[in-house]
C-alpha cells in the first residue's frame, strides 16, 4: 500500500474501531509520517488517535508536565530521531570520541522524563546508519568517525533498552536497508521540508511501528499451521516417497531447508508449529521421522493432522483443541486453491499468498512481518510441549465416564506468589497475551508490573498449575486494588488453556483468602466488555459473587461459600 492509499484512509469512518492513542516527537518533520501511522493503523482495524508535536520540540514537550504531550495522555509514545539532525550535532561537537554516550545519555534522559509523569510505551526509532565518507573504509576503524559513533550509539540504544523495561525499538535502520538509501531518502524532500523518509519508505516504516502498537494492543499471531507437499518440501511424499522429495541438495531443497529452519526458530521462540495434510498420516509423518536432511522433527509439531477431509475444517479443529482465537492463526499452503477455500471459510485467518517459486517462501515470508512482538520470556521455549501435553490431557479425558474422574486423574497443583521479579516479563506478557479471559484487559508493560509489585496499594498474585502430563508455567495473573472499605480486583486474567478445570474456582478462593487475610471482608469484581472476553461475562456470579447491575460484582466474608476444586496447592 502506498502512501496515497494511506492518506486516503486518514479520511475514512473510523468510528466503531478498537482506538489507540499515539504521540509523535521528531527533531525532523514528521506530519506525512503521522498521516501514514493513521492510514496504517485504519489499515489493520485500529482508530488511531495521533498528536504529532511540532517541530523539534521533543525538549519542551518531555520536560515541561504542563506540555500538550501530557495532556493528550497517550498511551505510546514514539521518538522520530533523524541521522542528518544528528550529524549537525556531531559535526558541532567537541570531544568525538564521547558524542555517542553523550548523544545516548540524552536519549535516556526523554525516556526516563516520559515515563516520570506518565506510564506509557516509548517506541524508539533506530538511527539510519549512513556513512559520511569522510574517512571511507577506515571509518569502521576510526573512534572519531561519524559512522563508528553512529553504529556505537545504536548499539547503546539496543542495550539500554534491555533495562528500560517500557521502551521498544523501531528498527528504522533495517528498513533503510531493505529498500536501499535512493528508495529510502529523498535529498530534495529532506532540504525542503526537513522530512528524513521518502514517501515510499514511509508506508513501510508506519507498518512496523502499527505492528508493535498491534502487538502492545494484545494483537499477536500465535500459531502457524503448515501444509507439507510443496510447502515444507519439494514435492509429493505419496508419490515421490521419502527419496523423491526435495530436501538439503536435491533439487530446490535448499529453499525448503531454510524454510524449515526459520519456522523451527519461531518455535524456539514460542509460536506453536502444527500440520494440516491431505495425506495419509502415517505416510506424511514418514519425513519427520526418517529423512535426514529435515530439520522440522515431530517433537517440534503441537499438532499434527493429516488426513483427506477439507482444510478448513481440520483448521477449526486444530484451533479449538488448542484453544487460541483464529485470528492468531497463519495457515501456510502453496496450492492457491486451498488457500483460497480456507480464506473463504475462515475469514479471520492469515493466509499469505506465497510466490510461486518456492525459493522466494522465505523473503516474502520475512518480509511480512507476522510475528511481532514487545515481549519474550524463558516459558515460551516451552509452549509447544505445553500443548503436546494438551493433546494427551484430551485423549486421557476419554477414558474417565465422568468429568469429575478425568479432573482427578490428572493430579493437578496449584501455586499462587506475589509477583516477584524473575516472573515480570511472563507476567507482563500474559496480560498482553491474553483476550478471552480477560475481566478488565488492561495491558502492561514489565515497567509497569514491576511498580504495580512494589506498590503498596496492591495486593498481587500469579498462578502455576502443573499436572501428571506436565507444567502448565505461569498461567493467571490477578492484581489487588486496596480500597478504604473493599479489596477490587483491578485485573484478573488467566490462560484459557487451564479452562474448565477447577482453576478459576481455585483463584476466587485465593482471592477470598488474601481479603480475608489483609482485614478485608468485601471484594469487588468487575467486568468490563470487549470484543473478545465475553466467555467471562458470567464468571463472577457463577464464583459465588453477588452481581449489582453495573458490571461489578461483590462477595463478603459473611456470604461466600468456597468453590469447589480438585486442584491442591
Amino acid at each position: 500500500m502506498d502512501f496515497i492509499q494511506l492518506k486516503k484512509n486518514c479520511k475514512k469512518d473510523a468510528s466503531g474501531l478498537p482506538s489507540y492513542r499515539l504521540a509523535l516527537l521528531g527533531d525532523c518533520a514528521t506530519q506525512h509520517l503521522a498521516m501514514a501511522l493513521k492510514g496504517q493503523a485504519y489499515e489493520e482495524g485500529i482508530k488511531l488517535e495521533v498528536f504529532d508535536a511540532d517541530y523539534n520540540q521533543i525538549v519542551a514537550q518531555t520536560l515541561d508536565p504542563s506540555s500538550e504531550l501530557y495532556a493528550f495522555a497517550p498511551q505510546a509514545v514514539v521518538l522520530c530521531l533523524c541521522t542528518e539532525k544528528l550529524y549537525e550535532s556531531f559535526c558541532d561537537s567537541s570531544d568525538r570520541a564521547a558524542f555517542a554516550e553523550q548523544t545516548y545519555r540524552k536519549i535516556v534522559g526523554y525516556w526516563e522524563a516520559i515515563n516520570s509523569r506518565i506510564s506509557v510505551s516509548v517506541l524508539q526509532y533506530t538511527y539510519v546508519e549512513t556513512d559520511d565518507r569522510v574517512f571511507g573504509n577506515y571509518a569502521l576503524k576510526e573512534e572519531t568517525s561519524f559512522f563508528a559513533q553512529l553504529k556505537k550509539l545504536n548499539y547503546l540504544l539496543a542495550e539500554g533498552m534491555r533495562s528500560h523495561k517500557n521502551v521498544y525499538p523501531v528498527d528504522v535502520d533495517s528498513i533503510e536497508r531493505r529498500l536501499g538509501r535512493a528508495r529510502f531518502h529523498d535529498d530534495k524532500l529532506y532540504a525542503i521540508a526537513k522530512m528524513p523518509f521518502s514517501l515510499e519508505a514511509l508506508p513501510v516504516i508506519a507498518s512496523e511501528t502499527i505492528g508493535i502498537v498491534k502487538a502492545l494492543m494484545g494483537r499477536f499471531k500465535k500459531c502457524v499451521v503448515l501444509d507439507l507437499d510443496n510447502t515444507l518440501w519439494g514435492g509429493v511424499i505419496g508419490d515421490d516417497g521419502m527419496d523423491g522429495i526435495e530436501l538439503g541438495e536435491l533439487g530446490q531443497g535448499h529453499a525448503f531447508t531454510d524454510l524449515q529452519r526459520w519456522l523451527k526458530e519461531l518455535k524456539n521462540r514460542g509460536i506453536i508449529l502444527c500440520v494440516c495434510s491431505k495425506n495419509n498420516e502415517a505416510t506424511a509423518k514418514e519425513p519427520f521421522e526418517n529423512h535426514p536432511d529435515m530439520v522440522l522433527r515431530l517433537d517440534d509439531i503441537s499438532m499434527f493432522v493429516a488426513n483427506w477431509e477439507d482444510k478448513a475444517t481440520n483448521i477449526k479443529t486444530i484451533q479449538k483443541t488448542i484453544n487460541i482465537g483464529m485470528d492468531s492463526i497463519v495457515f501456510l499452503d502453496d496450492n492457491p486453491f486451498e488457500r483460497n477455500l480456507v480464506k473463504g471459510m475462515i475469514p479471520e485467518i492469515t493466509v499469505p499468498d506465497l510466490p510461486e517459486d518456492p525459493a522466494d517462501y522465505l523473503s516474502y515470508l520475512k518480509g511480512l512481518n507476522l510475528f511481532e512482538t514487545t515481549s519474550f520470556s524463558s516459558e515460551d521455549k516451552d509452549r509447544t510441549k505445553q500443548y503436546q501435553a494438551e493433546i494427551g490431557r484430551a485423549m486421557l479425558e476419554q477414558q474417565f465416564a465422568s468429568f469429575d474422574d478425568y479432573l482427578a486423574g490428572l493430579e493437578m497443583v496449584a501455586e499462587a506468589k506475589p509477583f516477584d521479579a524473575f516472573h515480570y516479563p511472563r507476567i507482563a506478557q500474559l496480560t498482553q497475551r491474553s483476550n478471552q479471559f480477560n475481566l478488565r484487559t488492561v495491558r502492561y508493560t514489565e515497567a509497569e508490573i514491576e511498580e504495580i509489585a512494589n506498590d503498596e496499594k496492591y495486593l498481587t498474585l500469579y498462578f502455576t498449575l502443573k499436572d501428571k502430563f506436565g507444567d502448565h508455567g505461569l498461567i493467571s495473573v490477578v492484581i489487588l486494588e486496596k480500597r478504604e472499605k473493599e479489596l477490587f480486583v483491578h485485573e484478573w486474567l488467566m490462560s484459557c488453556r487451564v479452562l474448565k478445570r477447577g482453576m478459576e474456582e481455585f483463584i476466587v478462593n485465593k482471592i477470598m483468602e488474601t481479603a480475608f487475610a489483609n482485614g478485608y471482608e468485601t471484594v469487588v469484581g468487575e467486568y468490563l466488555k470487549t470484543p473478545k472476553n465475553a466467555m467471562v461475562e458470567k464468571i463472577y456470579a457463577r464464583l459465588g459473587f453477588v452481581d449489582r447491575g453495573d458490571n461489578t460484582f461483590t462477595a463478603t466474608k459473611e456470604t461466600f461459600v468456597p468453590n469447589k476444586t480438585l486442584i491442591k496447592e
